[in-house]
């Protein structure tokens, strides 16, 4: 018996594959009907027998029957009357090509196809540096404006030869409008020059030969690829290492790797079953992975923490330099110290020709560069600390749909900005701290272009509540737009609420650094009652005060001296402290003068950061006394903690009437001090400071249920980027019967912030 359905499908639809994919399923079950793409999604009509039609519908709702891209979201079916007429399916014309959004999708890793073909000497694309096909290969990055077709990409100036022509056009063919499609006839090309700019060589296999060869030989290359350049060198190289760190002027912070095989990756790191399929994921993050004892990895990559940042090859070329004889590459972001990621050949020769000894180049241009991601985990849950390639700009579906476009400007450390465009909530790659002027040119030119590739025009932008961040002024310059700004820890538990399809009241537990408080002091730990139409204070840290402002995220000594004087109260004097305190920071007379600012309050400021706390905790346990990069010394407090050691510190709970709950740390900060000055080891110090903090937050949620009789708490902020603390909090709390929600698909530091803003703005939009 011969049936006929109409379906509708939701998802990340367009711009995979996904029309010839289905057209090739139908063609191959015999089926008849049509399918094309609308603002909404894609409708499909499939007439056949009832037992094929469900296998073919079955088939559908199923992501990797389709395509390796496809995620669907919904697939609805309705019968519908046959016809008569109909001798085959076919791709009909959309009637639209679907919304802005839905046809720009992320860059993606090149498949096993394309690899298979690249390897094969029969094929026209062997050893093809650039080679794609619909399932893989650049999007985001080459796309100016839409329609996403061939001529409004970088690829543009490439006009494709008869045989490329032939597979872009045939609906049954795997490039069949795959835009970035090319050969070395018709496509990009690759060379290598010195740092001069002078051409080394043009021949493609050269080329890479002589630059694996380099990197072997302990050189620096700078290498374009999708995103942008990175900067490579020899991972097992330590010399070759420590020059690539003092050239690039980044003293210490880890470097990420990249490798061709996972099998090498268990070389050096420990590799579950999680990490192993994020890793060959077709989004190829960056993934953080427990060191294995004694790994021949240079020391000089990534000292100081417990971890390896690695990734698998991504590009073409990728695979071909790891064909040539190298075992692990540095593959480093193509930027000094913290400026944006480069994109351009001119510009790389310009900025990094101190920096790289060679540069293998392409001609394919970068409209718009991007980061790597990076994933780690938490609770065994893959979670995200830096969203870009891979990722962006997959939007965050909100449950309601919002009649205004909304801009959201973020925060200025870690920045993204989000926007909000019906129900979809697009939030941008990874910008960087704004600090740095160039970093905020590129956040400027970014809304601009992302503005009109997107078809917003916001009516309402949302900022922080901090007057002095350069987001929010960039905001407040802004005109015809409703302006309104957001409390910072506020928008951090509101991107939870985002990603869980929530809007609902939540006990909110937000730990950070810094954030702007409405009563004027330096939040950082807070426990909010909230949802996206407001939020209560219910509970902190405990204040103690900070000098020296900015200085104090640098300068561990300042919130060292502040806590202790806290913690010992009237009995505090700097000499009761000589030997720890020398070793934090051996200028006598730079602690008095910290001192002298707290005792009369100059330049001082009253904080609840748990940020400052971490800082001053690793300090005190002798891990160094300055944070060259942000969380280094928290970063090497996490590494050292005994993950067995169930002990912990003690801490407060203070009820004060018609005041917030309060969290004091001054029993904790003197135990620690004691087992400083007893020389117990690091890592029992680390465990049961870690154990102490977690245990006080789950003291505050249990608090706040009491009071409000809610039971699921969210959990965001920058601290919860350390996965001991966090991982350990969530056992609390799980074993105080409580629903715990988490960051994962945007960052728990401030790159998640814009995402809160943005659903707060659309929340109270929707009021008026």
């Amino acid at each position: 018996m011969n049936v006929r359905k109409r379906i509708f499908i939701t998802g990340r639809i367009q711009g995979v594959g996904f029309r010839p994919a289905v057209y090739r399923l139908a063609k191959q079950l015999n089926l008849t009907g049509f399918i094309y793409n609308d603002t909404k999604g894609v409708t499909i009509e499939a007439q056949g027998e009832t037992e094929v039609i469900t296998k073919f519908v079955h088939n559908l709702g199923q992501d990797s029957k389709v395509t390796p891209l496809t995620q669907i979201k919904s697939c609805k079916t309705v019968d519908i009357p046959l016809t008569e007429s109909e001798e085959e399916f076919a791709i009909k014309s959309s009637e639209r090509a679907g919304t802005a959004l839905s046809q720009v999708s992320p860059d993606i890793a090149v498949c096993e196809d394309c690899l298979g073909e690249m390897r094969d000497p029969s094929n026209f694309r062997y050893r093809y540096p650039f080679i794609n096909c619909t399932n893989c290969g650049p999007r985001y990055s080459i796309v100016k404006t839409i329609p996403y077709d061939r001529p409004n990409t970088t690829m543009s100036e490439f006009k494709m030869c008869g045989k490329c022509s032939a597979q872009y056009k045939n609906p049954s063919d795997r490039r069949f409008h795959a835009q970035p499609v090319a050969c070395p006839q018709c496509g990009p090309k690759i060379w290598l020059t010195d740092n001069t700019g002078k051409i080394i060589e043009k021949n493609s296999d050269a080329v890479i030969k002589q630059t694996a060869q380099m990197l072997l030989d302990g050189k620096i290359a700078a290498i374009k690829g999708i995103g942008g350049f990175h900067l490579a060198v020899n991972a097992l190289d330590n010399e070759a290492v420590l020059r690539l760190r003092l050239r690039k002027k980044r003293d210490a912070k880890p470097f990420a790797m990249m490798t061709d095989s996972v099998e090498k990756i268990k070389k050096y790191a420990v590799v579950g079953e999680i990490e192993q399929e994020v890793l060959k994921s077709p989004e190829s993050p960056i993934v953080l992975l427990p060191k294995k004892p004694n790994s021949l990895i240079a020391s000089a990559a990534a000292e100081g923490v417990n971890s390896y940042g690695f990734m698998l090859c991504y590009a073409p070329l990728h695979w071909l330099l790891f064909e040539q004889g190298p075992e692990v590459l540095v593959m480093t972001s193509g930027n000094i110290s913290d400026e944006p990621l480069i994109c351009e050949n001119e510009a790389a020769l310009e900025k990094l020709s101190e920096a790289a000894d060679v540069f293998l180049m392409h001609n394919r241009k970068i409209y718009r560069q991007v980061d790597d991601s990076i994933v780690h985990f938490i609770n065994n849950e893959p979670v995200l600390l830096r969203r870009a390639r891979g990722y962006v700009p997959t939007p965050i579906i909100a449950k309601t749909v919002s009649q205004k476009d909304i801009l959201a400007t973020g925060s200025d450390l870690k920045n993204t900005f989000s926007y909000v465009k019906s129900n979809q909530l697009i939030v941008s790659e990874h910008i960087g701290d704004m600090e740095d002027a160039s970093v905020y040119r590129h956040y400027v030119k970014s809304i601009n272009h992302l503005e009109k590739l997107f078809e917003v025009e916001p009516q309402i932008i949302a900022c922080d509540l901090h007057p002095g961040y350069f987001s929010s002024q960039y905001a407040g310059s802004l005109k015809n737009a409703k302006f309104v700004k957001i409390q910072h820890h506020w928008a951090h538990i509101a991107s939870v609420l985002a990603e869980y399809e929530l809007d609902e009241k939540v006990i909110g537990l937000e730990c950070d650094g810094t954030g702007y408080g409405t009563d004027g002091a330096v939040w950082g730990c807070e426990c909010l009652i909230a949802d996206l139409e407001n939020f209560e204070r219910f509970g902190h840290l405990a204040y103690y005060p900070l000098a020296g402002g900015d200085l104090a995220s640098k300068e561990a000594i300042r919130p060292v001296i502040a806590l202790l004087s806290q913690a010992y109260g009237d009995e505090f004097d700097l000499s009761k402290f000589v030997g720890l305190l020398e070793k934090i920071e051996p200028n006598i007379e730079k602690q008095k003068l910290i001192w002298e600012q707290i005792r009369k309050k100059i330049n001082t400021v009253n904080t609840s950061s748990l940020g400052r706390v971490f800082d001053a905790a690793a300090a005190i346990a002798g891990l160094g006394n300055y944070n060259h990069f942000e969380a280094q010394l928290p970063m090497a407090f996490e590494a050292c903690a005994d993950d067995t050691n169930e002990q912990r510190y003690d801490f407060d709970i203070i009820n004060i009437a018609e005041e917030p709950v309060q969290l004091d740390l001054r029993r904790m900060i003197r135990q620690l001090v004691a087992d400083a000055q007893k020389q117990r080891s690091c890592s029992e110090i680390s465990a049961k400071f870690h154990n102490c903090i977690a245990a006080g937050l789950c003291a505050m949620a249990k608090k706040a249920r009491d009071m409000s009789k809610l039971n699921k708490v969210a959990l965001s902020g920058g601290v919860f980027c350390n996965r001991y603390l966090t991982n350990r909090l969530i056992q609390y709390l799980n074993q105080a019967d409580f629903v715990v929600l988490f960051n994962r698909y945007v960052p728990s530091n401030d790159g998640g912030i814009s995402l809160g803003q943005a659903v707060i703005a659309a929340k109270q939009s929707s009021r008026h």
